[in-house]
């Protein structure tokens, strides 16, 4: 684990109510543990109760769980975990979504079928003429309770065969916690698929 971990790699931390995701960076790395400093105040993380982490490395995405060992503030002692796996190379862990979603635009409406998301962007099909300079409101819902705001910029529009059109995009966020819970959403999505 030692070489997967390194200091000042950012590491994503999602307690069991991944409302309170955090983000931090290693600050130490020992035998049996490393140091991680978060960005905000550790909400929802216990000690000696087992949190999902996520760190992008050479290899690709790293998944492990482990738990605190020590809380400090925003200071964390997390054990090294005794096993971990790649999710994938991609950067953004990319799963099916299907929703009927609108985007919105000066005023207009513009009705979408989603196929996939990641939170870099999202891959859509809809009849509608969408405007490959255009950015976009969009609202995602990732459960009952839980609806993220983005805006979405369209990058390459395909014409379909059977009609419409195939739009992949990205996502620009209005804060960086945003994309940190759509990152964990799909990550958390990923995993209970691969499990299933």
């Amino acid at each position: 684990m030692r070489e997967l971990v390194v200091e000042n790699q950012e590491i994503l931390m999602i307690p069991q109510n991944f409302k309170f995701a955090n983000r931090g960076k290693v600050t130490a790395v020992r035998a049996g543990d490393f140091t991680l400093e978060l960005e905000y105040e550790p909400e929802g993380v216990l000690i000696d109760t087992y949190c999902e982490f996520y760190t992008q490395t050479s290899h690709g995405k790293l998944y492990f769980d482990s738990y605190a060992k020590e809380i400090n503030g925003k200071t964390l002692i997390i054990a090294s975990p005794a096993k971990h796996k790649f999710l994938q190379r991609r950067q953004y862990t990319r799963i099916k979504y299907m929703n009927e979603l609108e985007l919105l635009m000066d005023g207009n409406c513009y009705k979408i079928s989603t196929l996939d998301i990641s939170a870099g962007g999202m891959k859509l099909k809809t009849n509608e003429n969408l405007n490959i300079e255009g950015s976009y409101n969009v609202t995602l819902p990732l459960s009952d309770t839980v609806s993220l705001n983005c805006t979405f910029q369209p990058i390459r529009i395909e014409k379909r065969s059977e009609g419409g059109y195939t739009v992949s995009g990205q996502f620009v966020y209005e804060s960086s916690h945003d994309k940190m819970v759509l990152t964990q959403f799909c990550a958390k999505r990923s995993v209970e698929i691969k499990n299933k």
